[in-house]
Order: structure tokens, then C-alpha cells, then sequence
């Protein structure tokens, strides 16, 4: 009976002991008795102990925001007040990324104080939204042009020297170099317009029968834009290309296209 009893009591201090924190192998009361790091920045749920209610407490700075720190926390881990961060104001827009039509544009904004000790993260950056062009090259951009292959090239030496004939002599021919972005299925039907394959680049000539009031043939493209064009004599051969270079006072060698 006096054996009994004892193991009564043993037991029932060993429970009463348990439940109240004075022995339990591997029990934690707080951020001092957390292994290293006893104490984190930011937000880290891993930074976790169970307080002398068994709950879990955290070490993290973040803490302090949710009001779950354990309650040893100021004390071992000495963490002034929270820091929000704050930004400066909004730079201008950037130049719409399309020089004709529809576009994008964005702006952008620094970090003046960086969020510490789990403040109040920081906001969006950046900001975008679209823009529509309408700069003056956009009507160029439009213009799709129209060519042929050199066979139809003129020469306007007149015997005669006759005076309209003498201003188109003036008006020295140019050459643009184009690489072809897209080529349809229809410019395989003719010799000529088959040379108009993707990624191949072409000379193409302005002659002076060809070009407008403004010294130019229309379609001659705008520099790293994206622009079109039409075979005159191949119909359904039409496509896109782009400029890559352009040279004054030039003739495009055999076997060239030409403006018209």
C-alpha cells in the first residue's frame, strides 16, 4: 500500500511539473533560450520558441507588427521600433516604346528608406501603362513600298538635253539595304520576287523617276523600324522589312530590286 501511494505521488508530481514548465527535456521559454540566431530581422516563421505557456512565440522583428513575440523579446534581442519604408516621387514617363501606334510607357521611383525591423514593406517601383504615338515619322511608317527588280532599270541620259529630262539626271539615285521580316507564299511564283526570303538582306535603289517632290521614293523604310512592302508585278508577294542602312549617291548592284 505504502509502495503504491508513493508511485501515486511520483507520478502525479511528475505531471504537475510538466504542466508547469519546471521539467520538460527540450522545453523552450523564450528567445533566450533559442539556439543561434537567438534573434532574426524581417519576418521568419522559423524564428519560433514556445513561451512558458507552451504556445509559440516568435524572435522575429516582424513580431512586433502581428503581437506574437515571445515575451523575453525586447530584452534579449534589443529591437528598436519598427521602420516603414518610404519612396520618393514618381520620375517622369518615358518616351512611348512605338514610334507610331499603339505603345507602352513607364515610370519609376527609388527607395529612400529601406524597410528595418519588420516596417511596412515598400510599394510598387514601377508603373506602366500605354501610350499611343503620333510622331511625325509615324506617317512614314505607313507607307508600304512598292518595287521591282532592276530589269526595269532606266537610264535618263537624253541626247537631246532636253530640259525636263536634265532635272531627273540631277537627282542622283540612293540605295537602303533592308533585311526581310516576313515574305508571303506568293513570292515563290516568279523568279524575281523569290529572293525575297526571311532574315535575307536586299538592296533596294531610288531612282530619280521615283521619287516624290521630297527627293525620296516612298516605302524607303525608317531605321530599325519595321516597315512594308509590295512586289508591283508579283501580285500577293507583299511582306515586312527593316532598314539597316542607307547610302546617298548609290546604285544597288545586278540583280537588285528598285523603288517605284
Amino acid at each position: 500500500m505504502v509502495g503504491g501511494c508513493a508511485a501515486l505521488c511520483g507520478a502525479l508530481c511528475g505531471a504537475l511539473l510538466c504542466v508547469s514548465g519546471l521539467w520538460l527535456p527540450g522545453a523552450r521559454a523564450g528567445c533566450a533560450d533559442r539556439e543561434s540566431p537567438a534573434c532574426c530581422t524581417g519576418r521568419n516563421n522559423e524564428c519560433a520558441e514556445l513561451n512558458r505557456r507552451k504556445t509559440a512565440c516568435y524572435c522575429d522583428s516582424y513580431c512586433e507588427k502581428t503581437g506574437d513575440c515571445c515575451e523575453d523579446y525586447r530584452q534579449v534581442c534589443q529591437i528598436s521600433a519598427a521602420i516603414d519604408c518610404e519612396v520618393g516621387e514618381w520620375g517622369v514617363w518615358s518616351p512611348c516604346s512605338s514610334v507610331c501606334g499603339a505603345g507602352t510607357t513607364e515610370r519609376s521611383r527609388q527607395v529612400t528608406t529601406p524597410p528595418r525591423n519588420g516596417g511596412s514593406p515598400c510599394p510598387d517601383l514601377k508603373q506602366r501603362r500605354g501610350c499611343l504615338a503620333h510622331l511625325d515619322t509615324c506617317s512614314t511608317a505607313k507607307e508600304v513600298a512598292k518595287i521591282l527588280p532592276d530589269s526595269f532599270k532606266r537610264n535618263f541620259k537624253d541626247p537631246w538635253r532636253r530640259p525636263h529630262m536634265l532635272i531627273k539626271e540631277e537627282r542622283k539615285s540612293y540605295c537602303v539595304n533592308m533585311r526581310v521580316k516576313q515574305v508571303s507564299a506568293a513570292c515563290r511564283m516568279k523568279v524575281w520576287s523569290s529572293q525575297m526570303a526571311r532574315e535575307r538582306s536586299v538592296c533596294v535603289e531610288c531612282q530619280s523617276d521615283a521619287m516624290a517632290a521630297d527627293n525620296r521614293c516612298r516605302g524607303d523604310g525608317l531605321q530599325s523600324i519595321r516597315t512594308f512592302w509590295a512586289a508591283a508585278s508579283a501580285p500577293g508577294c507583299l511582306g515586312s522589312w527593316i532598314r539597316e542602312s542607307w547610302s546617298e549617291s548609290c546604285y544597288c548592284p545586278a540583280h537588285s530590286l528598285l523603288f517605284i
